[in-house]
């Protein structure tokens, strides 16, 4: 009963940990609003959803334009009211040697790895501060902890979820009752390497097939867990590997 008729934006919710969250907390008795660039995607998790009895927004929406967060929000308070909780999920991996210098890649990944997280943070704090209470989930990685080769900017980009998301506690957390999380998944069995086009990390990768992945589902219960502890308890990061991953 935690999450009934609580109010949640989850980003990237198209495919992977976005979507497997949005499913788990819309069983909970959450209202979603799912966001990410493929409609198509959006409109089927809303179905399937709304099947089980679960309230969904659809509002595409690019994390990097400021415009389209404007529009999240707006359409968020049409529908539902308010913003309770806020899942920064969307992110790019696109993995690279840097002496390959894939720069357009290393823009990609901080406009919506750094950039999109700020802009959904900027988006949801005046409600956070109008209800004081409020929670944002933002999706880090164990490379927010670990360099890694051919993560040089990937890691960059979650090292700033991390160290952003601890700066938001301190100022947030005792002056709007808001809690701050931040989840850091080791390797997770989603669409994030489709992105990697370095052939050199391609090659890299295959040292993981022996692995033992998590699931985007395993993601979605840390998040659950993190929403649904009592007032008083703040859960500030969670790191999560594969028990068979050494990095």
């Amino acid at each position: 009963m935690k999450l009934k008729n609580k109010t949640i934006i989850v980003t990237g919710a198209s495919s992977g940990i976005g979507e497997a969250t949005a499913k788990t907390l819309a069983k909970a008795g959450a209202n979603l609003v799912i966001t990410a660039r493929r409609t198509d995607r959006l409109n089927e998790l809303k179905a399937s959803i709304e099947k089980d009895g679960g309230r969904a927004l659809v509002v595409t929406a690019d994390v990097t334009s400021k415009k389209d967060w404007k529009k999240v929000i707006d359409e968020t308070h049409k529908t539902f009211g308010k913003v309770d909780s806020l899942v920064n999920n969307a992110g790019l991996m696109p993995l690279s040697f840097v002496e390959n210098l894939k720069t357009d890649e290393w823009d990609k990944m901080v406009d919506v790895n750094i950039k999109g997280v700020l802009n959904g943070v900027a988006s949801v704090i005046p409600d956070m501060k109008e209800n004081k209470s409020g929670h944002i989930i933002n999706i880090s990685s164990v490379a927010g902890r670990k360099i890694m080769p051919a993560g040089a900017v990937y890691c960059a980009t979650k090292y700033a979820v991390r160290a952003l998301s601890e700066g938001i506690r301190l100022e947030m957390g005792p002056k709007y009752n808001t809690k701050v999380t931040a989840i850091e998944p080791g390797f997770v069995d989603t669409e994030l390497t489709n992105t990697i086009t370095d052939e050199d990390v391609q090659e890299m990768m295959s040292q993981f097939e022996d692995l033992t992945p998590l699931q985007a589902q395993d993601i979605a219960d840390s998040i659950y867990y993190a929403l649904t502890q009592p007032e008083h308890s703040s859960v500030n990061e969670i790191l999560i590997r594969p028990t068979n991953q050494d990095l």
